[in-house]
């Protein structure tokens, strides 16, 4: 479970999150939308415990910074960052070895094979492409097996393959109960699979739709997002 209060985030006088609430529950897909320079990658990184903020957030249950949080949290970034003189195992291997995973060899073998990554496992970070980077990216956040994982445009950069898997991994690690929250300006990646919507602008939370009410309404999420965004533009 992902729970913040009143985030607010500021870079001088600029407000990039406004004192934003909301929840995401165990087993949930929630799907962060917004313009661009809406928050949303500001809203991830303070959720990861990278940024200096206002306000609370929690991982189940636990101060998003604490060592119990990290534990548990995975966190793909919207820039793949993987280091230059690491070859993809050796990435796999740093990761098992920073979280003290034991028997961690099968799952790894798993995820870069899924990945298909399984043919490039000796080759460094700096020879790969941004999108294998991107998958190394993946690889190394479910490598722990998280509880709450932070998506920041993940589908950005990967070839069909990948993104059919990505889905097909999402949809799996929801069954499992993972909380799982994705950051994505891509609606039509997110559709058959979402939980939860959050619409961003201008660093708020402007709306929040649950999965049925939006099917009941017959709605669509890209018509939602344009009706609710073309309205803050109106109303401005």
């Amino acid at each position: 479970m992902i729970n913040v209060s009143h985030l607010t985030k500021k870079y001088n006088r600029f407000v990039a999150n406004d004192n934003m609430s909301f929840m995401v529950k165990d087993g949930e897909i929630a799907v962060l939308a917004g313009p661009n320079g809406a928050g949303k990658s500001t809203a991830i990184k303070c959720i990861a415990g990278l940024l200096r903020f206002s306000g609370e957030i929690e991982i189940c249950g636990h101060n998003n910074k604490s060592m119990e949080a990290r534990q548990i949290l995975g966190y793909v970034p919207e820039i793949p960052a993987p280091f230059e003189l690491l070859t993809v195992w050796e990435h796999m291997e740093f990761i098992a070895r920073a979280y003290r995973l034991k028997d961690w060899q099968e799952r790894a073998e798993m995820l870069v094979r899924r990945m298909e990554l399984d043919d490039k496992k000796d080759k460094m970070g700096k020879e790969l492409s941004k999108g294998m980077q991107q998958k190394i990216s993946i690889c190394c956040a479910l490598l722990i097996e998280p509880k709450v994982v932070l998506f920041d445009e993940p589908f950005v950069g990967l070839d069909p393959h990948a993104i059919k898997e990505l889905k097909a991994t999402l949809s799996e690690l929801r069954e499992k109960g993972v909380t799982i929250i994705i950051s994505t300006h891509m609606l039509d990646s997110v559709e058959e699979f979402w939980d939860r919507l959050l619409i961003m602008m201008r660093g708020r939370i402007e709306a929040e739709r649950e999965r049925k009410a939006v099917e009941k309404s017959g709605e669509n999420l890209e018509e939602l997002f344009f009706k609710i965004t073309e309205k803050d533009k109106q109303e401005q």
